[in-house]
Formats: C-alpha cells, sequence, structure tokens
C-alpha cells in the first residue's frame, strides 16, 4: 500500500499523487531551474509551465521528472501513461503563482529530463513536411525573439535549428513560452562552436546570411542582422551586375534581393542578434559554400526589421522556393 501521505487521484484512478508539506524542498528547486542556466545544463532539467507545452512534451517523447498541480483536473487533460512514473505533487495554487513566470498561471509545472533532438518523435506531420531547410542562430540573445524565430523555423518545416554559442539558452522560460510548442516540433541543437557547426550541416550544404545592408544606398548602415560592410568596398549602382560584400577574410560574398532565386537543396539560412549582427564566422562559412547575403529591402529612413521577422520573411520565401523547385523537378520526370 502506499504511504499515508500519498492519496489515489479520482480523476484518474490509475495515478497515485502526494500533497506538499510547507517547505518542500522540491519547490525551490522550480526557482533555480528556471532562473539558472548552469543548473539546468549541470543538472540536465528543464521546467515547463502549462497544459499544451507539457502535453506537446509528452507527446514528443520528453521524459517527467516532477508534475505540481493545483487541482487533480489538470491530471485528466494529460496522457495518463505518460505521465505515471513522474513524481506527482499536489501544491497550492498560491504557491505555483510565486513561482510562475505567466501571468495567468494555469496551475500546471513540469519538471523534465533535458530533451536529447536524437531520442525525441517529432509530430508525424512536422516531419512530413519538413525540408532541406536548415536555420543558424548566430548571437540571438532576446529570449522573446528567439522563441519567435523557433516558432517560424517549425512553421516553414526546417530540418533543425543551430545555435551557436552566444545566443540565448533556449530552454530559458521566455524563450519556451514565445515558442508556443516549437521545442518539440523541431531539433534544436545548442551551444555550437562555429568550428564544428559545418559538421552538423548535410553534405553540399549552401549557407545564406540575412542582410539588410541595401547595396543601392551610398550609405551602409549596420543593423538587426548584419554586419558592417568592408569600408573599402565599393558600392555598386549597376543592378545589372551582382553586388558583392567582402567578408573579414577577403572573400566575395554575392548581395541579392530576398525573393529572387536562392534556396537550393539543402540550404542553411543564418540570422544574426540584435546588436552586433553577423559575426565574421558566419559570413566565412556562406562564403565558403557559395552563398548569398538576403537583402530585405525597407522604405529608405526605416531602422533594419527586428530579426525575429526577418527570419519569418527568409525562412518562409526559402520555403517556397524549394517547394516551387520540387514541383517543376516533379514535372519534368513525368514528361515522357
Amino acid at each position: 500500500p502506499p504511504p499515508p501521505a500519498v492519496e489515489r487521484s479520482a480523476a484518474a484512478p490509475g495515478l497515485w499523487y502526494e500533497k506538499a508539506a510547507a517547505g518542500d524542498r522540491r519547490l525551490g528547486k522550480v526557482v533555480t531551474i528556471a532562473k539558472s542556466k548552469k543548473f539546468r545544463d549541470n543538472h540536465g532539467k528543464v521546467l515547463l509551465e502549462g497544459h499544451r507545452l507539457i502535453k506537446d512534451a509528452l507527446e514528443a517523447g520528453a521524459v517527467p521528472q516532477t508534475l505540481f498541480f493545483s487541482t487533480v483536473g489538470h491530471l485528466k487533460l494529460l496522457p495518463e501513461a505518460k505521465i505515471k512514473r513522474a513524481s506527482l505533487v499536489k501544491v497550492k495554487f498560491e504557491d505555483i503563482k510565486t513561482w510562475s513566470d505567466l501571468v495567468t498561471p494555469q496551475g500546471l509545472l513540469g519538471i523534465f529530463s533535458k530533451p536529447d533532438p536524437a531520442k525525441m518523435s517529432y509530430p508525424a506531420a512536422q516531419l512530413a513536411n519538413s525540408l532541406p531547410l536548415l536555420l543558424i542562430c548566430d548571437n540571438i540573445r532576446d529570449p522573446g525573439n528567439l522563441g519567435t524565430i523557433l516558432r517560424s523555423a517549425a512553421g516553414a518545416g526546417c530540418e533543425k535549428v543551430l545555435l551557436t554559442k552566444g545566443c540565448v539558452d533556449p530552454w530559458e522560460p521566455k524563450v519556451l513560452r514565445a515558442g508556443m510548442g516549437a521545442h518539440f516540433r523541431v531539433p534544436i541543437i545548442s551551444s555550437l562552436d562555429w568550428e564544428s557547426l559545418p559538421t552538423t550541416l548535410p553534405a553540399g550544404t549552401q549557407v545564406c546570411v540575412a542582410d539588410n545592408n541595401d547595396p543601392g544606398s551610398t550609405s551602409l548602415p549596420r543593423g538587426a542582422a548584419s554586419a558592417p560592410a568592408s569600408p573599402t568596398a565599393p558600392v555598386k549602382s549597376s543592378p545589372k551586375a551582382a553586388p558583392e560584400h567582402e567578408d573579414e577574410e577577403g572573400a566575395a560574398i554575392p548581395v541579392q534581393h530576398y525573393y529572387e532565386d536562392w534556396a537550393r537543396a539543402p540550404v542553411a539560412l543564418v540570422v544574426g542578434g540584435e546588436t552586433q549582427g553577423l559575426s565574421p564566422a558566419a559570413l566565412g562559412l556562406a562564403a565558403s559554400t557559395g552563398g548569398r547575403r538576403l537583402l530585405i529591402p525597407v522604405v529608405p529612413g526605416v531602422d533594419s526589421l527586428n530579426s525575429a521577422i526577418a527570419a519569418g520573411i527568409l525562412l518562409f520565401e526559402g520555403r517556397r522556393q524549394l517547394l516551387w523547385r520540387h514541383k517543376q523537378e516533379d514535372g519534368r520526370h513525368k514528361l515522357p
């Protein structure tokens, strides 16, 4: 028989839970996991909040360790078989409110083992619509921006997302909130250094970079998704000749509008951070793979686009081009 502190759930008879005593030490761990990347990394734990995110995580194969809930009804909304082995702890809603990062807490928090992309089972519909399109995040430090970018990457059918060192931790609560479940729809590989990054790309990948330096302009401002142009690079005004920018190693990278042809499978897109822009390593990788600088033209006088918006525009344009090319090739194969 279970110990006296443990009760059977009437809402889900197969589940046993315990009521947290005042000063339960596990409760303090919630705040530590939420606030400390070091703790998350060292202990291999992440904190998830709310029904939708926890359900998405469970369905993708993430392993729950402890679930805290304010009413037994919360357990009914989760797949019973997947939460049986977790510690289920009933706590006061006031306590959850104290730890919660949400404006309107739902009364459900979960400590999970940090998900391993290699062991996850992503949704069948996501895999069926996946394309040879990868996203590389370069110094994206704003949590809301990274979460929004991950959501766009899942929506566009990216094969995977690679985060370089210098990006905000994708398992930070604000990133999880903005990602709206994207963490459990697309593989996310974080803390990569530029030396090892090429080994995670499919053979023959062309790397393109998001750029906001307009080659038709005499001033080339530095902005959200770019790096400064070489001060010695001449500005080419002829629209017919493909303008080029030089990276720090002197290799020229052609510049073109984002709606022109660039997405040939497999392709990777680099989006730079809000303050530092693209790193020299990103530009070097683009140059070495025959990539392009992709320009999203904006009205003169308007500052560069937010990196999350730029990523969304480019990813969906890349998707459109890849699907169009696939359709064209299909049509050719069907000809006698």
